[in-house]
């Protein structure tokens, strides 16, 4: 079933959506690759870069003060995604910003996100600087 709600929410964005997904869409965006309306857990969310790990919301005034979006972006925080949410107007009255912030986001990974296997390890060595020795 969320399949088809995605698919659903695919075919009905928002006008604030479509804008964003236009200049999204097709590596258009320095070279990223985004998902729309994609399944990650239990949730669909608007815009998601997996390589990234970086998930962009566009929000209408429903979402105002939401504990339900608060809890989910937290489930997906720890998952290791960066979520950053916009307003409908905020995506159509200067999308400019939007795009600068995008772009901020992707190239500053969150210092929330797990690592990729074992810490290096001082007692045999591994990460220190070769000045060190």
């Amino acid at each position: 079933m969320a399949l088809s709600h995605a698919k659903a929410l695919r075919a009905n964005m928002t006008e604030a959506e479509r804008r964003l997904w236009y200049l999204l869409r097709a590596h258009r965006f320095q070279g990223m690759k985004f998902k729309r309306q994609a399944m990650i857990g239990r949730y669909i969310v608007d815009f998601v870069s997996f390589r990234r790990h970086l998930i962009v919301e566009v929000d209408g005034g429903q979402h105002a003060d939401s504990e339900t979006d608060d809890r989910r972006t937290h489930w997906l925080e720890g998952q290791g995604f960066r979520v950053l949410r916009f307003w409908n107007n905020e995506v159509l009255n200067n999308t400019g910003g939007v795009l600068d912030a995008i772009m901020a986001a992707s190239t500053n990974p969150s210092p929330d996100t797990p690592l990729r296997g074992a810490p290096p390890s001082p007692t045999r060595g591994e990460g220190k600087d070769d000045s060190e020795s």
